[in-house]
C-alpha cells in the first residue's frame, strides 16, 4: 500500500510537472547558445569625423546638453581597416535563464550588490534600481528569464564562459573588441547595425524603450549584417579588450541612453572589472576548430 501510495505521488507530480511548466527562477534545463558565424577578413572599425559629429548631434538633441562633446566621450574612435579569423558568436546577449544552469550546477554566486558596495561605484542609478535586476536565493527575477543577466563582474562572465566549454566541449570566450565590433556592424563601418541612420524603434534604449531591459531578441529589425540581434542599446557588454590597468572595454550602449550616440558600435569605454552594474551583461565567442 505504501509503494502504490508513493508511485500515485510520482506520477501526480509528474502530471503537475507537463501542466505547470517551470517558474522563472526553477531549475531550467541547458540549450546551448544560439550562435551566428563572422567571416575571416577585415573590416572598417571606429568612426571618422562626420560619424563622430554626427553622434554629437544627437545626444544634444536628446539631452539639451552639449556634456559628450564637452567631454570628448567619441574621441577614441580612431578609423582604420582592421582584420579577424573566422569565428561564432552568440546571436543574442546571455540571458537570465542561461546563466541559472551555470548557478544550479557549480554554485557560483548569482547576480546581486549590496548598497554599501553600490555606493562605491559612484553610479547615477539610486540602489533600489538594481532590485528587478538583482537575484534572490539563487533565482532570477520573476519574468525575466529570457532578460539579460546583469549585475556580473568581468570575473563571473570569464567563470561562466569556463563552465560553458567543459558543459560543450567548445571553446567559448568573451570577443575581443575587433570581434565585438565586427559582429555587430558589419565590414562597411555603418553607423548602427541597420545602417547609417539612427532608428529609435530599432532598439532598446531610453528613446522609446521602457528604461529597463527587455526580453532579448525583440527587436529583429535591429540585427547587424550577419544576424546578431541587440548590438546596439539593451545592455553594454564586457569584452576581453583591456582598457588600461584593472578596466576592460564594454559596448554597446544600453537602455537607459537616448540620443543615442553612444549605441553605435563604434563607441568604446572602459569599466573596472569588478564593477556589477545594471546597464552590463555579456554575449560569448566559439571558436572555430581548426582541422
Amino acid at each position: 500500500m505504501i509503494c502504490s501510495m508513493r508511485v500515485l505521488a510520482l506520477t501526480c507530480m509528474l502530471v503537475m510537472w507537463v501542466i505547470f511548466p517551470a517558474r522563472a527562477g526553477d531549475a531550467p534545463s541547458f540549450v546551448a547558445p544560439e550562435t551566428v558565424t563572422i567571416p575571416a577578413g577585415s573590416f572598417l572599425r571606429g568612426s571618422d569625423r562626420a560619424e563622430r559629429e554626427a553622434a554629437y548631434r544627437l545626444d544634444e538633441r536628446a539631452y539639451g546638453h552639449s556634456t559628450t562633446r564637452q567631454r570628448k566621450w567619441y574621441e577614441d574612435e580612431r578609423q582604420r581597416r582592421e582584420t579577424t579569423k573566422s569565428y561564432s558568436i552568440t546571436r543574442t546577449v546571455i540571458t537570465n535563464r542561461d546563466y541559472a544552469v551555470f548557478i544550479q550546477e557549480t554554485g557560483h554566486r548569482f547576480p546581486d550588490v549590496d548598497a554599501k558596495t553600490w555606493k562605491t561605484y559612484g553610479l547615477i542609478h539610486p540602489y533600489p534600481r538594481t532590485r528587478r535586476h538583482a537575484w534572490v536565493s539563487g533565482q532570477y527575477p520573476k519574468g525575466r528569464g529570457d532578460h539579460p543577466v546583469v549585475l556580473l563582474s568581468h570575473s563571473d562572465v570569464l567563470a561562466y564562459a569556463s563552465w560553458l566549454s567543459r558543459k560543450t566541449g567548445a571553446t567559448w570566450r568573451l570577443p575581443t573588441e575587433n570581434e565585438w565590433e565586427k559582429a555587430v556592424r558589419g565590414t562597411d563601418g555603418r553607423r548602427f547595425p541597420w545602417g547609417n541612420k539612427f532608428d529609435p524603434s530599432r532598439l532598446n534604449s531610453h528613446d522609446k524603450g521602457p528604461f529597463d531591459t527587455q526580453a532579448v531578441g525583440r527587436y529583429p529589425t535591429g540585427a547587424g549584417p550577419f544576424g546578431m540581434l541587440d548590438g546596439a542599446g539593451q545592455v553594454f557588454e564586457w569584452t576581453a579588450s583591456r582598457a588600461g590597468k584593472g578596466c576592460y572595454i564594454v559596448k554597446g550602449g544600453s537602455w537607459d541612453d537616448k540620443g543615442c550616440g553612444i549605441c553605435r558600435p563604434a563607441a568604446r569605454h572602459g569599466r573596472p572589472a569588478y564593477l556589477k552594474h545594471i546597464l552590463i551583461g555579456f554575449r560569448l565567442v566559439r571558436e572555430k576548430r581548426s582541422r
